[in-house]
This record gives structure tokens, sequence and C-alpha cells, in this order.
């Protein structure tokens, strides 16, 4: 009996142990109050199972479906129970990153099918990011870099990525000490989300304390420290505009400088052999470099194969190294590819896209290199395909009859690099972000190009409205550079506003307004290519202006005013009392006015000699001036005219219209009347001119011949796009005549002060010379500008360049001065002045800027139009 109970027993314990074997990858046994659950024995035999079915838990933001699909199980498949087909699902989850827990348990077996149930506990989301210990601007760089969005979800590895990048940044900017904990907190407000707290400790940014260099003896070691650009010690004076701060990436590229510079003296073999940096202190560290320089090479033989195209003395001269010149690798480099007219470029010019010059060095005896120059020339590549990316401003053929590279034609780097300058100077994109994308393919010996756009808004607005002492004072100005005039009325779908746009047309319309006593307005129109088939220019504009004077009874009442409050202003207050007198409205006088009128058209044609920079243009204008008893000018009543053609002449090979930083522009004139007393027959010597009235008829018809000569050139001093850059100006001007009796008062030059930069009134044009008052060299009709000369030599350094802002900072030396006889022209008698300013440009507004400059030299005499003088500068200038 004993051992029946005995075999019962054990016959028992193993049905419920081949009953309870169950799926479950974590070991724990998970029990329900109704039904039991399987448990898995892993000291059990693996027996297979079918999926009757798959449950998901825990996640409510996701679809069922998806969540299985992660686990790559599915409802039929057949799975070893316990083996790795559950360890496996549970990987990809966590792969995945977005869980914080993961189970996957067997909620029942029946036959041979096993029900599983997911579990899953979903990684808390971004509420808020919060950054502690950094400025705006560096702030919104993080966020840029980090990519941590509010709603995502944030996980292990997000968070290791960012500390690092966070870090980096910091490295860059010279805070190598700089700490980042990045904090969770539970967001009490929403569920599963947490506010994330990342706090920077920058520290102090860590400089250079000594650079020791050793082993060095072709090289001094200052000039070795000269060569490193980026990591320079501190306190020294030659390293006062360098900076000192030491960050990682700059110091390899240094080091990788100073090879370069021994590769250039012909020591190919230079290496550095040893180099540390170890803190000096908590802000400072030493750099240490033992450099070994090997050998000087020279040249001794340079041998060309592979060249059909060009003949080996062809290209010896242009490469312009020969028997017994030092292995200068620098020089190489650049007379291969970067110079240009290297030897790269002759090729690619002329087709040959697909080219190729290696130069093997094939024999070293002592101390002299053989060079082999290995060209493959390869097929000419015919251009394929052009394509513009990013435009939505203006029509496809506006910009692409800018283009130099056209489909059909062969490549060309020098037309890739010129159509690019023509995009630039439409204004209509971003100057700083145009890139050419070039697909060769020389399978079939073509290649496509795509130019990637940034448009950027180019139109502008100038208002201002206000009450004064005469009423209201205004200016309205619209200027709109995509007008189409042939959309005006036949297509109103490309209209922005009121306004018809995309053919890239300017027009222009200003009013201008100071109540009664002035009042201005223009219109203008301009098309660069007229017709739309070349690039001829044609031009409108028309102005009307009215300008009032004071009535002379308003100065005999402000001095009789002025005059008794002096005997009885302490009396009663009676002094206070003018009773109106001293209002201007009630001296308003419409007698004593100038009234302008003017009209001009113009053309312009791209010249093909010289160059095609080169512009020839022509204006054709006239002037009305109607003036009454206006005592401000030496004519002060009737009618004169104006009637001149202008001839400009002019080059411009700039890079950038707002910061050019290669390039030269430069413009001469010449604008003439008809020499009216050559044939009217008068004898303009015997009119007395200290009689108004022989002046005012002498005027009638204005005659003169006027000369201008303005360059400026622009030197960049880096290959960087934040670069500084040298402008020189040079300027000169003349207004002649044709009767030496009858001297021009119009158009002559009023020089000093800010210029009103860009602008020039319709009797006289205004001259900047910095360092000056406005007018100061030539303030009244006796002093007025018949000649000037102006000098200027500025460094420019870019502080931003972005399509909605540009703003840059100068240093200049200027020269100038005004004459009031052609015959006392003297370039070397100049006012001198040197100053600081800023320039901003907004698409919107246009140029801006502030200048303060010191004047040297006395004006008349005296110093009181020169010293210290604050400019403020709207337009952007020649």
């Amino acid at each position: 009996m004993q051992y029946r109970y005995s075999f019962t027993f054990i016959t028992l314990i193993c049905l419920l142990c081949f009953a309870g074997q169950v799926v479950a990858q974590d070991v724990e046994t998970t029990t329900n109050d109704e039904t039991p659950k399987p448990v898995i024995l892993y000291s059990g035999t693996p027996r297979n199972y079918e999926i009757g079915g798959i449950s998901v838990e825990g996640v409510t933001n996701y679809e069922d479906y998806v969540l299985i699909g992660l686990s790559g199980l599915s409802v039929g498949q057949t799975i070893v129970i316990p083996g790795e087909e559950i360890t496996q699902a549970i990987k990809r989850y966590w792969r995945h990153g977005l869980f914080s827990n993961v189970q996957i348990t067997a909620e029942k077996i029946v036959d041979n099918k096993i029900y599983l149930k997911i579990k899953l506990a979903q990684r808390p989301r971004i509420s808020e990011i919060r950054y502690n210990g950094v400025k705006k601007s560096e702030r919104q760089d993080l966020e840029l870099k980090l990519g941590l969005v509010k709603g995502n979800q944030i996980t292990p590895n997000l968070i290791d990525r960012a500390k690092t990048l966070v870090k980096r940044y910091f490295d860059d900017k010279g805070f190598k000490n700089a700490e980042v904990t990045i904090v969770q907190r539970d967001d009490t407000k929403n569920e599963n989300q947490v506010v994330v707290d990342i706090n920077i400790d920058k520290k102090e940014k860590v400089k250079v304390n000594r650079i020791t260099i050793a082993g060095n003896g072709a090289l001094k070691t200052s000039k070795l420290k000269r060569v490193m650009k980026k990591t320079n010690e501190k306190g020294k004076l030659l390293n006062l505009f360098r900076t000192k701060k030491f960050v990682n990436e700059n110091y390899e590229a240094d080091k990788q400088l100073i090879i370069d510079k021994y590769n250039e003296l012909g020591y190919r073999d230079a290496r550095i052999v040893i180099d540390s940096v170890t803190n000096y202190d908590n802000r400072t560290v030493d750099v240490y470099l033992e450099i070994e320089e090997g050998d000087k090479y020279y040249i001794r033989n340079i041998t060309w194969v592979g060249n059909t195209l060009y003949p080996s003395d062809q290209l010896n001269y242009m490469l312009r190294m020969k028997k017994g010149d030092v292995y200068n690798q620098k020089l190489l480099d650049e007379r291969i590819t970067t110079d240009d007219d290297a030897i790269g470029n002759l090729y690619y010019n002329n087709g040959y896209l697909f080219y190729n010059l290696d130069p093997v060095e094939v024999n070293i005896i002592g101390d002299s290199i053989d060079l082999e120059m290995r060209i493959y020339e390869g097929r000419q590549a015919t251009i394929n395909k052009i394509k513009i990316n990013g435009n939505d401003r203006l029509y496809e053929n506006v910009v692409r009859r800018e283009l130099r590279t056209r489909p059909g034609a062969l490549f060309s780097k020098e037309d890739l690099m010129r159509s690019m300058r023509e995009i630039q100077q439409m204004g209509h994109f971003d100057p700083e972000n145009i890139q050419p994308d070039i697909q060769p393919d020389q399978t079939n010996g073509t290649v496509d190009i795509g130019y990637d756009l940034v448009s950027k808004a180019n139109d502008q607005v100038e208002f201002s409205a206000g009450w004064g002492q005469t009423g209201v004072i205004g200016k309205l100005s619209l200027k709109f550079t995509n007008f189409s005039i042939g959309n005006l009325v036949k297509n109103t779908d490309n209209y922005r506003g009121i306004l018809p746009q995309g053919d890239g047309q300017t027009l222009t319309v200003s009013g201008q307004t100071n109540a009664d006593y002035y009042q201005s307005y223009s219109i203008s129109f301009f098309d660069p290519w007229f017709g739309g088939k070349r690039p001829n220019s044609f031009s409108v504009s028309a102005f009307f202006s009215l300008q009032t004077d004071i009535s002379s009874n308003y100065y005999n009442s402000a001095y009789m005013n002025s005059l008794y409050n002096n005997y009885y202003g302490g009396y009663g207050g009676y002094g206070s009392y003018n009773y109106g007198y001293n209002n201007y409205e009630n001296y308003y006088d419409p007698d004593k006015s100038i009234k302008m009128f003017g009209l001009s058209l113009g053309w312009g044609k791209r010249l093909n000699w010289p160059d095609d920079y080169f512009t020839l243009s022509a204006e054709l204008s006239y002037q009305k001036y109607i003036l009454s008893e206006w005592r401000y000018f030496p004519v002060t009543d009737g009618n004169c005219n104006n009637i001149s053609l202008g001839i400009t002449l002019s080059r411009s090979s700039i890079d950038n219209p707002i910061f050019p930083r290669q390039g030269s522009e430069f413009t001469f004139s010449i604008q003439a009347t008809p020499p009216y007393s050559l044939f009217d027959g008068v004898n303009y010597g015997k009119y007395d001119l200290s009689s108004q009235d022989d002046v005012n008829k002498m005027h009638k018809w204005v005659e003169y011949h006027k000369w201008k000569f303005k360059s400026k050139t622009y030197t960049a001093l880096s290959d960087a796009k934040k670069t500084p850059v040298i402008m020189t100006r040079v300027e000169y001007g003349l207004l002649g005549h044709y009767d030496k009796n009858k001297k021009s008062p119009f158009d002559t030059f009023d020089v000093g002060g800010d210029g009103m930069t860009g602008y020039s009134s319709y009797a006289t044009e205004s001259i900047a010379l910095r360092g000056y008052e406005n007018s100061s060299l030539t303030p009244n009709v006796s002093t007025m500008g018949y000649a000037y000369s102006r000098l200027g030599l500025e460094l420019r350094y870019p502080l931003m360049l972005e399509p909605t802002t540009s703003i840059y900072v100068s240093g200049f030396l200027e020269a100038g001065n005004a004459w009031s006889d052609i015959g006392k022209f003297n370039p070397f008698d100049l006012k001198r002045s040197a100053g600081v300013g800023v320039r901003i440009f907004l698409p919107m507004i246009g140029m801006m800027g502030i200048d303060w400059a010191y004047g040297f030299d006395k004006v008349f005499g005296s110093k009181q139009y020169s010293g210290s003088q604050l400019h403020f500068i709207l337009g952007q200038e020649f």
C-alpha cells in the first residue's frame, strides 16, 4: 500500500510539471486569482509551440499591429519554448530605444498553441527643454545642433549624444573645461512626460600660455608661430588681433600648416614627431612640438606623359617650375589646380571635365627629384541638363538668361563661375549660399549642372510721417525689384498683392512732403533685359519738386519780437505773447519758390570687348528749373533749361553686391549739354555778374561738360567666408565750360560730410568726405565745387552675412578736396580724415550705417567744420 501511494504522488507531480511548461522570458511567475498562468522551467526540455495569439498592453498611442510587428513574432509562427525567438524579440524592442521596460509572458497554453502577452512601458516624452548657463545666441545654436524636439521620446542614446554635441560646441569656442549635465524631471502636469534641464557650466576659456618648438633649424620659432593661424600665445603684442583660445580642431589644422610651410620650402619629408598639450593652470595650456625637418629637395627633371592637346613646352611654361628650382609642393598644387590660370583650368575651360593630372615622383637621387606629370585628358563633356532649384521669385527664363552654361555646350569652369556671379548680381538670391551641383557622366560624356539657390526678399520700403511746425511731414518710397510690366494687364495670376511680378524689372515710386513748403515726387522704371533677348537695359524716370520760401515779414517780425522780449520780457510776462507772429505757417510765401521738373531716358549695352564685364550706357535728360525770388542760388528768377546727354563706360567684376571680397568696379562718364555759347552769338563777357538780372538771363539755357572717374578694388586677405577685405577708392570729377564767362551754377559738386550716400540733388551732386561737416568744403556760391578729388582706403570685416541681414564693420582713411576753379585743381592738396563705422543691410530697407570720423585739416583756415564728426548713412554708395 505504501508503494502504491508513492507512485501515485510522483505521477501527479510529473503531470503538473508537463502541463505547466509556459513561455515567459522573465522567470517570474505571473498568476491570476481566477486562472493560473503557466510558468517556464528553463531546466525542462524545449518544446515547439504555435503562436495562437498575441496581445499588447502598456502603450496607447500606437496600434497593436505596429507594436507586434516590432517584435518579429506573428500568429501562426512556430517557436521553441524556451528558445531564441522570444529572446530576439525582446532585444528588438530594446534596440528601438522607445521603451523602458519589456516583458513577454505566456497567458495560456491550449494543446500545442501558446498565447503571448507583450507588456511594454513607454519611455517618457519631452514636454519642455531648458538651457541653463548659456546666452540666447548659444541656446539658439544648440537647439539647431541637438535636434531635441518637444513631444519626442527621450532615450539614453539621445542624452549621450546631446552631451557630446554640447561639449564639442563649447570646445570649438575655447571652453575646453565646460561641464554638461542633463537632468530629467517628471512633468507634474502631463502624464509620462518629462522636463529636460541641460545645465552647462562653461568655465573659463582655455587659452594658450606658451608654445615650445624644438628641432627646427631651417625656420625660426617665431616664423613657425606666425604660420599657426589659430593657435597663438596670449600676452604677445604680435597676437593682439589673433585668437588665443585653444581649440583642438584648430590646433590640428595649424600643425598641418607647419608641415605645408616646410613642404613649400622644399622639405618634403618634414614631420612632427612629438606633440603634446598640457595644462598650465585651469585656464591655459602649454603646447610642445618637436619637428624633424629632413633634407631640402630640388627639381631635376620634369616630363609630361599623356598630353596630346597641348605641347609639353606650353605646359612647362604654365607650370612655372623648372630644373634647379626648390621643390615647392604648394606652388606645384597652385599651378596645377587652384590658380585662375592653372593647368587644370586650361582643360576644364575647354570641356575636359574628366581630365586628371597626377604628379609622380619617379626618381629621387640625393636632394634631387624627377617629376613625371601623368595626364589623363579624357573626352570633352557636353552639358546635358541645367536645373535651377530654390527659385520662387522670378520666371525661370529670367534666371536662365543670366547663365553662361547652356545645354548642348561644352562644359567650362569659367562659364560656371561667371554664371554664379551673374546670379549673385541679380540681388534676388542669397549670394553666400549659391552652390553648383555638378553631376558628370563619363560613360556618355555629359554633365548635368544644378544651381541650388536660396531666395531672399529684395523689395524696399521707406516710410516716415509726423507733424512739424510747418504741418504734415512725411516720406514714402517703394522700390519693387521684381516688377513685370508685361503682366500689368495680360497675366493677373502673377501678382503679389496689386503688383505684377516675375520679370526682374525695377519700379521705384517715392513722394516726400513738408506741408506746403516742400513737395517732391518721382517715379522710375528699369529693365535690365529690354525685349528679353539681349542684355540691353532700358530706363525711364521723371520727377517734380516744389520748395517755397518764408516771407521777409517773418524775419522782420522775429527781429522785433526778439527786441521787445529783451526790453520788456521781465515785466508781467509780456514777452511770452507773440500772438503767433513766430509761426512759420503765418509767413508762408508761395511767390518765393523753386520748381523743378525732370525726365530722362536711358539705354545700356553689355560689351564683349575688352571683356564682357564692360557696359556702355547713354542717358538723355531734361530738367527745367522755375525760380521766383529764390535767394539761395546764383539764379534767383526765371526759367533755366538743362538738356544733356551722358555717356558712361563701366566695368564691374565684383563677386557680391553687398559685401564684395574680390574684383573691381569703375565708371568713366561724360555728361554734356549743347554748346549754346558757341553759336548763339551772345558776348557773355559783357554781362555784369553783379547784376542779378544779367545772371538770370545768362543761364536760361544751362551749358557745361562734366567728367567723372570712379573706381574701387576689393582684396580678400584669406579664403575664408568671413575674411577681412581691403577696399581702395579713387574718384575725380571736373565740371567744365564752353565759355569762361558762362560757368554753370548747376550740376556742381557739393563736397563734405556723409554725402547722403547714393543721393544726388537736382542742382548739385553730393560727394561724401567723412570727418568734415556736410557741404563744408563748398559752403556757398563763391566756393561752388567745379572740381573734386577723393581717395580712400578701407578695411572691412563681416559680422553677419545672412539672407535677412548683412552686417560688417570697417576702419577707413580718406582724403579729398574741392576747388571752385578747375585751374586750381591740385590732386595733392587734400583734406585728410580717419574713422570707423558699421553697415547694416536689411532687404526691406537697404543699406544703413553710422560712421565716426576725425578730420585732421582746417577748412578755409578754421577747424570749425572738421575734427570729430558723426555721420549717418542711408543707401549704398558706388
